[in-house]
């Protein structure tokens, strides 16, 4: 069923002309508009729909059992034991668990769990194996589920795009490696089709990280956005089917949005140093907490789910907000935080950001997930925290917050400017301009910075399936 897109039995293909180009020297000579329309690539946008389906299917079920446990055990079972409002220590047993089934899932598992978030947002490297894909899923439940500070949208990518090629393995052992690429992305795309509040601004996330451009994206592109739009049809309709939920990022109420000014605008330089200086501190404390991670897996990560779980309940003890607003990825609280802006004192907003900072970095460090919910949360707490001051308004100070933090964080500008707008709705093209200045400036002081975290080698690793696998843990 799947055709050769390398086209090796043809040679007057278009990829063959280009291995004849490199066999004597000369550029590649390719032409994506004749692969686009040959034979082979319309298969394989048969394929990219159809795998649209199971795969958006699966991330959907993956998301909600992440919501189910995280709602049966710090909702559900507390108000059924305590029968009122759920004590701040109740996050800490449950965080050390998290640390300790992610931990053991780490370490006796094959594939590490994925890569490492300390290292940044990844979207390349290739799919990872059959036998990796089950340590990714457990590694990622029990981080998101659990209260660890995480998003859920890299685990989604890696699973989608794993799905994909182990189905395109079956169907032929021997595919080629653009087939194999195509249909591993259109799987990634189609696992978080809506996740981000549009298919595009999924499809862009993860198009910008891996570095796609040129023939691979005009030819990566049109089967991705498919199984991308499929994936979301998939989704809306479990969500009216089942009643779970959309588990799509959107705010639900939106500061009303204003022309940009002269003090807004300087403003926005103001916040996207403030977002690369605290997206450093972020980074360092993950990185500085890798090489103690390694000396004993298994205990760290329990000792630091521990120290997680007492930061969140100091929070409630000293601010008297929920403990979940410092765990979790923040994607369900982020539109509450926005919708009662008014309601949080200065004082309390920089109290949740430095906690949700912290236990940000400290997730960075041994657990195992995405970092664009955290960033989004964070900027958007430091926006509303910025509102108040002199010739601030609230709908660009957020949408400036946000992009701040996720260009210091994911180092992708152009994802972090769309993030930030689009979040906004209508209203976000009135903030694109502040946007834009506070993404461009983060962006370059995170660039201009040193390199977070020890400067030396980290110490050797006594957990020889990390020595096996050939990626970052």
């Amino acid at each position: 069923m799947m055709a050769d897109l390398n086209g090796p039995t043809n040679p007057a293909s278009p990829v063959a002309g280009q291995r004849a180009a490199s066999a004597t020297g000369g550029p590649p000579a390719v032409d994506p508009v004749a692969v686009i329309r040959s034979r082979a690539y319309i298969t394989a946008l048969v394929l990219a729909a159809i795998l649209g389906i199971p795969i958006s299917a699966i991330a959907y079920g993956f998301l909600a059992l992440v919501a189910a446990v995280q709602r049966l055990v710090f909702s559900e079972l507390p108000n059924q034991v305590f029968g009122g409002a759920v004590p701040a220590w109740w996050p800490v047993p449950w965080l050390v668990l998290c640390g300790l089934l992610t931990g053991l899932t780490i370490r006796y598992l094959p594939g590490n769990g994925g890569h490492s978030p300390a290292f940044g947002f990844k979207a390349g490297g290739g799919p990872p194996t059959d036998g990796e894909l089950l340590t990714i899923s457990l590694a990622a439940l029990t981080t998101l589920s659990l209260g660890a500070v995480l998003g859920p949208e890299a685990p989604l990518i890696a699973i989608g795009g794993g799905l994909a090629a182990l189905t395109v393995h079956l169907v032929r052992k021997d595919a080629p490696p653009m087939a194999l690429t195509i249909m591993a992305s259109a799987g990634s795309f189609a696992a978080i089709s809506t996740l981000l509040g549009s298919p595009v601004l999924g499809a862009f996330l993860i198009m910008e990280a891996a570095g796609i451009s040129g023939m691979t994206l005009s030819l990566v592109a049109l089967p991705g956005l498919l199984a991308s739009g499929i994936g979301a049809l998939v989704f809306i309709g479990l969500d009216n089917w089942t009643g779970l939920g959309s588990f799509s990022l959107a705010l639900t109420s939106v500061p009303p949005a204003v022309s940009p000014t002269l003090a807004t605008m300087g403003w926005a330089l103001a916040m996207g140093v403030a977002g690369a200086l605290l997206g450093w501190l972020i980074r360092w404390v993950g990185l500085s907490l890798r090489p103690i991670v390694h000396l004993n897996r298994v205990l760290v990560t329990s000792a630091l789910g521990l120290l997680i779980g007492l930061t969140a309940m100091a929070y409630q003890l000293i601010s008297g907000h929920s403990f979940t607003q410092v765990l979790f990825s923040g994607q369900d609280a982020l539109p509450e935080l926005v919708e009662h802006a008014a309601d949080y004192s200065a004082a309390v907003l920089i109290l949740l950001i430095v906690c949700k900072a912290f236990v940000y970095g400290v997730s960075l460090s041994a657990f195992r997930g995405g970092p664009v919910f955290p960033s989004m949360f964070i900027g958007a707490a430091l926006g509303i925290a910025a509102s108040g001051l002199p010739g601030m308004d609230l709908a660009p100070a957020i949408g400036m917050g946000i992009g701040a933090m996720c260009a210091a964080m994911l180092r992708l500008p152009l994802t972090s400017t769309l993030l930030s707008t689009l979040l906004m709705g209508a209203d976000g093209v009135a903030v694109t301009p502040q946007v834009v200045v506070a993404v461009a400036v983060a962006f370059v002081i995170t660039n201009v910075l040193p390199a977070p975290g020890p400067k030396g080698p980290e110490p050797a690793r006594p957990n020889p399936d990390e020595q096996r696998s050939g990626g970052s843990s």
